[in-house]
């Protein structure tokens, strides 16, 4: 139901102290890992592609960030989109449909509760 590719980046303004460059995270992509019930992963980081390095806030480089979610045992992995971004939709690229964004809550209230 979800685009094969779908980023997201918080909509709203970076606050004015905080010297955090943009960060746009990779929630879905046709050549990551979809992750199943069954798998028992339990080491995860960020990876900032852009940076071609793992992405801790502020020290991975300058410039704006593309995040994704790295498996340490299948690579790249999607994600489900996380509550705050259903809070937030106007992030996601390309942007959700109604019909995409409500089955998106309704399977998040499923997966949260």
């Amino acid at each position: 139901m979800l685009p094969p590719r779908l980023l997201w980046r918080d909509p709203r303004p970076i606050p004015r102290l905080n010297r955090q460059e943009p960060v746009t995270q990779i929630v879905r992509d046709r050549d990551f890992y979809e992750p199943t019930e069954e798998d028992d992963c339990s080491t995860y980081s960020y990876f900032c592609l852009t940076h071609d390095r793992h992405y801790w806030h502020e020290a991975c480089g300058e410039g704006a960030h593309l995040i994704a979610l790295h498996c340490e045992q299948h690579g790249p992995e999607n994600v489900w989109p996380q509550p705050l971004m259903l809070m937030f939709p106007e992030g996601f690229a390309p942007r959700l449909s109604e019909a995409q964004l409500v089955w998106a809550q309704s399977e998040s209230d499923a997966v949260w509760t």
